[in-house]
């Protein structure tokens, strides 16, 4: 049996080679093969002359181009240049058990399903990582999704990377190109309004590196909440309310700055103040469920990372929210300036 390795990357000049290593080393059953296409993006650090020189020593590296630049082209990019019966997505910047390939295809065969994957758990080394990382696991962050459950087997709306069998781009299509990010969403999206399969198994383990800044992450959860607006419109529906919820918490505040300002010009005193006294204690309880978060983690999670996790949590909801409000808002618009998003937008950050 072959199986394709399909890597999306641009300017992973630090990581790719040690990456690719530990994809060669992964523990195959009697009888089959692998290949890895790396789909580069066009990376200009050195990441091409490193995969090249990969690609030298163990013919069963391929290097892809990507013009397009993004994940969504790099992955069909890869699918239409791949030979295998099977194909499992990996990213550069997660760590891989070593049976993670065997899991894949072993969890694939078993459940009949469409699509398999393993639960997206978040592992960090400096404090802001860690921190980002335990507020990637709490349900009051990331609104309770199986995805984030490390323990959790069973059918679920979408899972992180994914292993499907090649005949199910045939007829499900390739990643919408026009997606800088949420392809994977929106795909699994598609592919469970044609009836398909989803299948999550803890027994496949992978470790995602998180953000480890606070202004990366904004701007990652910036960009998830645009491009989640973009799915959305495509469908017709979200695939899960609670994809909304940050973006009706930001919009509680902003409206509720905005009335008690306008309360107070229009000369209503009392209106601003009662206002003004309700955000102030939805706020409050807010915060609080925060530290009462970071308390449930006291024992997981080193001291100097839990102190950031009370700032962490936020910035995932104020940043997605925000995302989702400007997405929302370039929906609706019509205006030429706003039929390219901005570059903000498109940039892959890391």
């Amino acid at each position: 049996m072959k199986i394709s390795i399909i890597v999306p990357c641009r300017n992973e000049k630090r990581h790719i080679s040690t990456f690719l290593e530990s994809v060669r080393k992964q523990e195959l059953e009697p009888g089959w093969e692998m290949e890895i296409l790396v789909a580069d993006g066009m990376s200009d650090d050195g990441t091409r002359d490193t995969v090249r020189a990969c690609a030298a020593r163990s013919p069963e590296i391929r290097l892809i181009d990507n013009p397009g630049q993004i994940v969504s082209t790099g992955l069909n990019a890869a699918i239409r240049a791949c030979v295998g019966e099977i194909v499992i997505r990996m990213d550069a910047h997660t760590i891989y058990a070593s049976d993670y390939v065997r899991q894949c295809v072993r969890t694939l065969q078993q459940t009949g399903a469409d699509n398999v994957g393993g639960p997206w758990v978040a592992n960090g080394t400096s404090a802001m990582e860690q921190a980002v990382a335990a507020a990637f696991r709490s349900p009051f962050c990331c609104g309770g999704g199986k995805a984030h459950d490390p323990d959790y087997e069973g059918e679920v709306d979408t899972v992180y990377l994914g292993c499907w069998r090649r005949s199910v781009f045939d007829w499900a299509g390739l990643f919408d190109p026009a997606l800088v990010r949420n392809q994977d969403d929106e795909f699994n999206f598609r592919l469970r309004n044609k009836g398909a399969r989803i299948w999550q198994s803890p027994r496949i383990k992978s470790w995602y590196t998180p953000r480890g800044s606070l202004g990366r992450l904004f701007w990652q959860y910036l960009q998830y909440g645009f491009w989640k607006v973009a799915v959305i419109a495509k469908h017709g529906r979200p695939a899960s309310w609670r994809h909304t919820v940050p973006a009706a918490f930001v919009i509680w505040i902003l409206l509720s700055i905005i009335l008690m300002t306008l309360a107070a010009v229009s000369h209503a005193p009392n209106l601003a103040t009662f206002i003004g006294r309700s955000l102030a204690i939805g706020v409050c309880i807010y915060l609080a469920v925060c530290l009462a978060t970071t308390a449930a983690l006291v024992r997981t999670v080193q001291t100097r990372a839990l102190a950031l996790v009370p700032v962490v949590i936020p910035i995932y909801h104020i940043a997605y929210g925000f995302g989702f409000l400007l997405g929302l808002y370039k929906a609706a618009s019509k205006a030429d300036r706003l039929a390219a998003p901005d570059r903000v937008f498109t940039a892959i950050t890391r």
